[in-house]
């Protein structure tokens, strides 16, 4: 009997709205049992991202492979990876750990409008964790910054999902709630077999949003790390996500406050 496992590869949110703090409340609050490698510290809270500093590979590798030569892993997601280094370091380990679901979150931007990295990463993204992942979800930003497109209508999305499947990813969802002029959030899928879905939600009026994108890719892995296929794993975290924010909304913070996470967790349950 072992609990179904999930891994966080991202950066520490100091505010705990984003990054490896939401990771880890999104991974409990849907009943599988969260690790985390943090790659980067940052001094932030609901109004500002102050500092931001990288930690060395050498110690990124060191927890990585600590984790993985003891835990059976049946998801990893990442989020901020900083530098394009960290991104090979997290390539290689990946695909020589051999963890099937992988789910990459290109966390670049932060809510506040803040920039998490002064890289530039899209080479690096494409050349070591395109052809690993499972599932890749950038916002708007994060695809405009990956392809050099700009994004402002569904038909700009759709080439933005096209070249990053083109560029080798199998399977790309891009956020929508960066679009202006809809009364819904539209998140699209993109797959290598030419498959397109579309995962709908109501707008919800709160500034209430930090840590939104962390939220749902984390939702994601842990749909898939308890047995769900990709599509399944993605309209139940869509509906997490949705009611964490809705749960959420009406909480006062200075700035851009975090979701509810834990508006109904549910148990962790050990499988065989």
């Amino acid at each position: 009997m072992r609990y179904p496992t999930t891994l966080t590869i991202a950066g520490s949110d100091s505010g705990g709205g984003a990054g490896i703090q939401a990771d880890l409340k999104a991974f409990s609050a849907l009943g599988t049992f969260g690790m985390s490698v943090i790659t980067a510290i940052t001094a932030q809270n609901t109004r500002e991202v102050r500092e931001v500093e990288a930690l060395s590979t050498h110690i990124i590798r060191a927890q990585l492979e600590t984790v993985l030569d003891d835990f059976t892993v049946d998801a990893i997601k990442t989020g901020m990876l900083v530098t394009p280094e960290i991104i090979e370091l997290v390539g290689n380990i990946i695909a020589h750990y051999g963890v099937k679901n992988i789910v990459i979150d290109p966390v670049m931007v932060a809510t506040t409008g803040a920039n998490l990295t002064k890289a530039d990463l899209r080479k690096a993204y494409h050349e070591h964790l395109y052809n690993k992942l499972t599932l890749l979800t950038p916002n708007i930003p994060e695809a405009e910054t990956l392809t050099g497109l700009t994004i402002h209508s569904e038909a700009d999305k759709d080439e933005a999902g096209a070249m990053l499947i083109a560029q080798g990813c199998s399977a790309v969802l891009i956020k929508g709630g960066h679009l202006k002029g809809n009364n819904e959030s539209i998140d699209t899928l993109y797959c290598a077999s030419g498959e397109t879905h579309h995962f709908a939600s109501t707008f919800i009026n709160t500034p209430n949003t930090h840590g939104t994108g962390c939220s749902l890719g984390s939702a994601i892995a842990a749909y898939l790390a308890k047995g769900e296929d990709l599509i399944n794993a993605i309209q139940l975290a869509k509906r997490y996500i949705t009611e964490a924010i809705r749960c959420g909304a009406e909480v006062e913070f200075n700035g851009n406050g975090p979701l509810n996470h834990f508006f109904s967790p549910q148990p962790l349950k050990p499988t065989k």
